[in-house]
C-alpha cells in the first residue's frame, strides 16, 4: 500500500510539472488557471490524470480536468480580441500557440482555452467557453480590448464549441462575432467516424434524437446569432463540408451576416491556401 501511495504522489507531481512546463513553453503573456472539476459549477467526472503529449511545438492534451486560459497580448492592440477553442474531437484538446501568436502580431488580443473535455457531460465545455468570454469582457480595460469586439473561433470540434457558444450563450457571455475553421456542426452527418465520434464524446454512445437536436448547432441559429466567417477545405476527410454549408444556410435564413470560403484542397487542416485563410480571418476580425 505504501508503494502505491508513493507512486500516486509521483504521478501527481509529474502531471503538475508537465502542466507548468506547458504554461512556460506556450509563450503566453498570461496563463490563468481558472477552475477545475472540483470548483467549477459542473464536473466532467473524469478521474484519469491529465496527459500531455508534444510534437513539433503542438500539444495534445487528454483527460483535461482543469480550465486554463493562455492570453497573448499585442504590442499595438486594435481593441479586437479572439477566444480560441482548439479541436480534438472532444477527446483531446489540441493546443497550437503559433496561430495565437500570429494573431497577436496583427494587433488582436488572443486567448487560447484549454477547456475541460465533456466525458459525456455536454455542459462542461460550454461552461468553460462561457467563462472564457466573460473573463475577457470583465478584464477588458486591463487587457486593452473593446468589450464589444470579443469574438470566438474554433477548429473541428472547437468549431462546434465556438458555434454552440454563438447560438446559446446570452448577455456578457455571448460573442460579438465568430470564425469557424472546418467545424463539426451536425449530429446527423454520418460520413466518417470522426464526425459522429465527436458527438459520441460530447453526449455519450446512447444519445437520443432530442439530444442530437439540442447540440446540432445549425438547428439552433436564430436572429441573435453573431456574424460568422466559415472556412473549410473541400477534401476534408474528417469533417465534411456539408457541416459548413448547413450552418451557413441557417445563418442566411435568419438574416445573419456571414461569409463562407471553401478551398479546393487542404484536408482537415490548412496544408494548402495558408495565406488565404489567415488573411481572411484577420480581415474578418478587424472588420468589427
Amino acid at each position: 500500500m505504501k508503494k502505491l501511495l508513493i507512486l500516486a504522489a509521483a504521478l501527481a507531481f509529474a502531471t503538475t510539472a508537465t502542466a507548468q512546463s506547458l504554461a512556460k513553453e506556450s509563450g503566453a503573456d498570461e496563463v490563468i488557471r481558472y477552475w477545475d472539476n472540483s470548483t467549477a459549477p459542473h464536473s466532467s467526472c473524469d478521474t484519469v490524470p491529465e496527459k500531455i503529449s508534444e510534437s513539433k511545438g503542438k500539444y495534445k492534451v487528454s483527460h483535461t480536468s482543469e480550465t486554463v486560459f493562455y492570453i497573448f497580448k499585442p504590442e499595438k492592440a486594435t481593441g479586437h480580441s479572439l477566444v480560441i477553442f482548439p479541436g480534438g474531437g472532444y477527446k483531446t484538446v489540441n493546443l497550437n500557440f503559433g496561430w495565437a501568436k500570429w494573431l497577436a502580431d496583427q494587433g488582436i488580443t488572443t486567448m487560447v482555452v484549454k477547456y475541460r473535455l465533456p466525458n459525456g457531460h455536454a455542459e462542461v465545455p460550454l461552461e468553460d467557453a462561457a467563462a472564457a468570454i466573460e473573463y475577457m469582457r470583465d478584464n477588458a480595460a486591463r487587457l486593452g480590448i473593446d468589450p464589444t469586439k470579443v469574438g470566438v473561433s474554433g477548429s473541428s470540434a472547437g468549431g462546434h464549441l465556438a458555434a454552440w457558444s454563438s447560438v446559446v450563450l446570452k448577455g456578457k457571455q455571448k460573442p460579438n462575432f465568430a470564425v469557424l475553421h472546418y467545424p463539426v456542426i451536425s449530429g446527423y452527418i454520418w460520413t466518417g467516424k470522426p464526425q459522429w465520434s465527436t458527438f459520441e464524446e460530447l453526449l455519450g454512445k446512447w444519445r437520443t434524437p432530442a439530444q442530437i437536436d439540442e447540440h446540432s448547432v445549425d438547428l439552433l441559429v436564430d436572429g441573435d446569432t453573431p456574424p460568422t466567417l466559415i472556412l473549410h477545405c473541400d477534401d476534408d476527410p474528417l469533417a465534411p463540408t456539408i457541416n459548413s454549408m448547413l450552418y451557413y444556410k441557417a445563418l442566411k435564413h435568419h438574416g445573419i451576416k456571414a461569409s463562407m470560403h471553401i478551398f479546393p484542397s487542404g484536408g482537415h487542416s490548412w496544408k494548402d491556401y495558408k495565406k488565404e485563410w489567415t488573411e481572411a480571418t484577420k480581415e474578418w476580425v478587424l472588420s468589427f
